[in-house]
C-alpha cells in the first residue's frame, strides 16, 4: 500500500524536528559541558528516541514522577522523561550530574535523546526505588513495606548531607542543588541513597555568597523563608518542615529505646538550627554532615555497649545454670 503525501510530509517535518532539537541541544550541551567541566572527559552516550522507545516498552512502567524502567544493551536503566521542563534545565541537570559522578551519593547519568525538547535522560538504575516510599507512612502503608528503622535513616542523612555539603565545596564556585525533596532520593539494591534532579541547580558568582534562583522556585516546598521572599539562595542548609522528622515506627525499636531520645533530640537540635529565619545563624552543610556523623557514632557506640552487656549477661547466666 502506497504512502499518502500527507503521510510522507509528516514524516518528514518529524525528522526535520528532531534533526533541528538534535542540532541545537547537542551545541547546548557541549557548551555546557565545556564551561563546567573544565576540560575533564565526561562519558555522556546519546541515543534515538526511537532507542528509547524500544527500551521502555513505549514507556510502559512508569515508576513515579518521570522515571521510566528501561533495558539498555541488557542493562536495566532509569528514564527521565520531563515533561514541561525547557532544553535548558534538562541540559543543566546532565550536566551536573555528570560533574557531580565520581561521589558515591549521586544517581549517575549514562546519557541522553537530543532528539526532543526536553531532553530524554538515561540513568543507572537504582533498585529499591524512592526514598519517599520508604519514609512517609501513607506510602508505605500503600507499598506494605516494613518501616525504617532509625539506624537507616540517620546513615541516609549523613549520606545526603555530604553529597550536598561535597556540592557546596568541590567546585570553584558552590553550586545549590535548589530542588531538594525525599522523592529527588533513589536507593540502590544497598539502600545506599542517590541524589537526583539538578535541573535547578544553579552556581554562586565569583565573589558574591549568594545567587537568584530560577523564577518559580520560591514556591518549592523545601525552600527557606528568605528565598520565597527574593528568591536568593546560598550554600546554608536549607530547612525543611520539623513534622517530617519523627516518625512514630522509630519508637518500635524495643531494647534501643533507653538511648533513642537523647539521638533524637539531637537531630531535632541540629534541625531547628537549620530552620532559623537567619542564614548567618544556620549551619553549613559541612557543618551538618560533621554533626550527623557525631550522632551516628553516638549510635554506634551505644549499639556495641549493648552489644557487650548482652554478651555478658548471657555469659553469667551460662555460670549460674552450671
Amino acid at each position: 500500500m502506497r504512502r499518502s503525501w500527507l503521510t510522507d510530509h509528516f514524516f518528514n517535518k518529524t525528522r526535520k524536528q528532531r534533526e533541528k532539537a538534535f542540532l541545537e541541544n547537542g551545541s547546548k550541551l557541549l557548551e555546557k559541558l565545556i564551561a563546567s567541566c573544565n576540560g575533564k572527559p565526561i562519558p555522556i552516550r546519546t541515543f534515538s528516541a526511537q532507542q528509547l522507545c524500544q527500551a521502555t516498552n513505549n514507556y510502559c512502567e512508569h515508576l513515579g514522577k518521570y522515571w521510566y524502567k528501561g533495558s539498555l544493551e541488557g542493562k536495566i536503566v532509569l528514564v527521565n522523561r520531563f515533561s514541561g521542563s525547557g532544553a535548558h534545565l534538562t541540559i543543566n541537570d546532565l550536566v551536573i550530574s555528570a560533574q557531580m559522578s565520581a561521589h558515591s551519593n549521586v544517581l549517575k547519568p549514562i546519557g541522553c535523546c537530543l532528539e526532543t525538547t526536553p531532553l530524554i535522560l538515561v540513568y543507572e538504575f537504582a533498585a529499591n526505588g524512592f526514598l519517599a516510599d520508604q519514609i512517609y507512612v501513607k506510602r508505605v502503608t500503600e507499598l506494605q513495606y516494613q518501616p525504617m528503622v532509625w539506624e537507616r535513616r540517620l546513615k541516609i542523612a549523613r549520606q545526603i548531607a555530604h553529597v550536598i555539603s561535597y556540592l557546596h565545596t568541590a567546585f570553584p564556585r558552590p553550586v545549590i542543588h535548589m530542588f531538594m525533596h525525599m522523592r529527588d532520593i533513589l536507593l540502590d539494591e544497598h539502600d545506599v541513597p542517590k541524589l537526583s534532579n539538578f535541573i535547578y541547580s544553579i552556581s554562586i558568582p565569583e565573589g558574591e555568597t549568594d545567587v537568584k534562583g530560577f523564577w518559580g522556585i520560591q514556591n518549592v516546598r523545601f525552600c527557606p523563608p528568605e528565598s520565597k521572599a527574593s528568591a536568593h539562595m546560598h550554600d546554608r542548609a536549607p530547612g525543611s518542615c520539623l513534622n517530617e522528622i519523627v516518625d512514630p515506627a522509630i519508637m518500635a525499636i524495643g531494647e534501643r529505646g533507653a538511648s533513642l531520645p537523647r539521638q533524637l533530640q539531637a537531630v531535632l537540635d541540629l534541625a531547628m538550627t537549620c530552620t532559623e529565619n537567619d542564614p548567618q545563624r544556620r549551619p553549613t552543610m559541612v557543618d551538618v554532615t560533621k554533626e550527623l556523623r557525631r550522632i551516628e557514632r553516638f549510635t554506634q557506640a551505644n549499639e556495641e555497649l549493648l552489644g557487650s552487656s548482652h554478651k555478658r549477661s548471657a555469659y553469667t547466666s551460662m555460670l549460674l545454670h552450671h
